[in-house]
C-alpha cells in the first residue's frame, strides 16, 4: 500500500505528483551586485524536482524589501531571466515550482537599503533582532513607518513580483506573511500601532494582507496562490499578538474569501517547539477551506500520520531538503538520509549546496 503522503493531490490549478513539499530555504547565494540567481540555482532546484512542489527561498519584491545580503530579487529583467533558468530546470525534470515573494519590512539594515535609508515597517518600532549584512550579523536598524500614501505602491510591488514570476515560468506564488516579516508585522498588535485604516482593529490589520492577496491573485489566478502564516511564532522578535486566534482567524478568512490554493502553516515556533494553546492551531487549520500545508519539524513518520489522519494535506520539509536533494524519493523508500552539514548553509558556491549524494550514491 502506498501511503497517502506519496500520492498525487490537486492543489488549486495544479496537480502535485506527491504531497511532499520543499519548504523555502534562504541560502544567501545570489549575485552580490544585482541579487540575481546564479547558474547553480538552476542545478540546485532541478535536483529537488522530485518534490510534489518546490517553494523557492524568499525572493524580495523590491530593493526596499531586502533584509539579508546575497538574497535574490524578482523585480528586474536580469532576475527574471535568472529565475527562468531555474523554472526550466525544474520543469525539465517533471517538477512544479512556486516563487515565495517577500518583503522583510523592519528586518533589515541601512547598509542593505538604497542610499542607506531606514527600513520600512507598519510602525517605527525596532525589532531588536539580527540580520546578515555580508560581513557578519548586525542588529536590525530602527525602521520608519510607512505612510498611508505609500501603501498602494507597496501593494503594486507585490503585483509586479507576481507578473515577473509568471514571466519567469513559475507555476505558483507563495506570499510570505510569516516569521515576523512585513505582512506579519502589519497583522500583529505587537508591531503595528497605527491609528489609520491599516492599524487598530483586526479588520484594519489584515487589510494589507487582503490587498496583497487580491493583487497577486489577479495576476496568477487564485488557484496558483498560496500564503504562509506563523501565528504562534515569535520569529524575528515580532511578538505574540494579544489575541492570536482572533487575528489569524481574520487572516484566514481573507484567504478563504480570495479562494487561494493553499495555506502554508508554520506550526508553533519557527524552527523550534511545536507549542500553541490547546486547540488553537486546530481551530485555525479547520477554518481554512483550501489545501492545508503543515510545516515545522516533521519526520517521515509524523508526516505520513498527519496526512493519513487528515491533519494535513501536504507536508513541507525544510532542513531535510538541504542535504537530501531526492528527499521525496528517500522518504517513500524509507531510505537513510544524509546528515545536515555544519557548514555551507549560507553563502558560498556548490559546496554544501549542490554536492550531496543521491540514493544512487553519486552527487545529485
Amino acid at each position: 500500500m502506498t501511503e497517502a503522503l506519496f500520492t498525487p493531490l490537486t492543489v488549486g490549478d495544479l496537480t502535485l505528483k506527491n504531497r511532499v513539499v520543499m519548504a523555502p530555504l534562504t541560502r544567501n547565494r545570489a549575485k552580490p551586485e544585482d541579487d540575481t540567481p546564479y547558474d547553480i540555482h538552476a542545478e540546485y532546484y532541478g535536483q529537488r524536482a522530485g518534490a510534489g512542489l518546490i517553494i523557492t527561498e524568499g525572493t524580495q519584491v523590491s530593493p526596499e524589501g531586502k533584509g539579508y545580503a546575497w538574497t535574490p530579487g524578482i523585480y528586474s529583467p536580469a532576475q527574471v531571466a535568472g529565475w527562468k533558468a531555474v523554472t526550466d530546470a525544474v520543469h525539465a525534470k517533471g517538477g512544479l515550482i512556486a516563487a515565495q515573494i517577500w518583503h522583510v519590512g523592519r528586518i533589515s539594515h541601512t547598509s542593505l537599503q538604497q542610499d542607506g535609508a531606514a527600513p520600512v515597517a507598519p510602525s517605527a518600532i525596532g525589532a531588536e533582532s539580527k540580520t546578515f549584512d555580508g560581513t557578519g550579523f548586525v542588529e536590525t536598524s530602527v525602521p520608519r513607518a510607512l505612510t498611508l500614501q505609500e501603501l498602494p505602491r507597496l501593494v503594486d510591488d507585490y503585483r509586479k513580483a507576481a507578473q515577473n514570476a509568471l514571466a519567469a515560468g513559475f507555476d505558483a506564488v507563495e506570499i510570505h506573511a510569516a516569521n515576523g516579516y512585513l505582512i506579519d508585522q502589519f497583522l500583529r498588535d505587537t508591531s503595528n500601532t497605527r491609528t489609520d485604516a491599516y492599524g487598530g482593529s483586526v479588520e484594519n490589520r489584515v487589510r494589507l494582507l487582503r490587498e496583497v492577496v487580491a493583487a497577486v491573485a489577479e495576476v496568477m489566478g487564485a488557484g496558483r496562490v498560496g500564503v504562509r502564516l506563523s501565528p504562534f511564532s515569535n520569529a524575528n522578535n515580532v511578538g505574540i499578538d494579544s489575541d492570536t486566534v482572533a487575528t489569524f482567524s481574520a487572516a484566514i478568512d481573507v484567504l478563504n474569501d480570495a479562494g487561494v490554493a493553499f495555506l502554508h502553516m508554520v506550526e508553533g515556533q519557527t524552527g523550534g517547539p511545536r507549542d500553541w494553546p490547546a486547540g488553537a492551531l486546530e481551530s485555525l487549520r479547520d477554518r481554512f477551506t483550501g489545501v492545508y500545508m503543515a510545516n515545522n519539524g516533521y519526520t517521515r513518520d509524523t508526516a505520513i500520520a498527519a496526512v493519513a489522519d487528515g491533519k494535513a494535506d501536504l507536508v513541507a520539509f525544510g532542513k531535510l531538503y538541504i542535504s537530501n536533494p531526492d528527499l521525496a524519493e528517500r522518504l517513500q523508500a524509507d531510505a537513510a538520509l544524509n546528515p545536515l552539514p555544519t557548514s555551507g548553509l549560507y553563502g558560498g558556491g556548490r559546496e554544501g549546496y549542490t554536492d550531496y549524494p543521491s540514493l544512487s550514491g553519486r552527487a545529485a
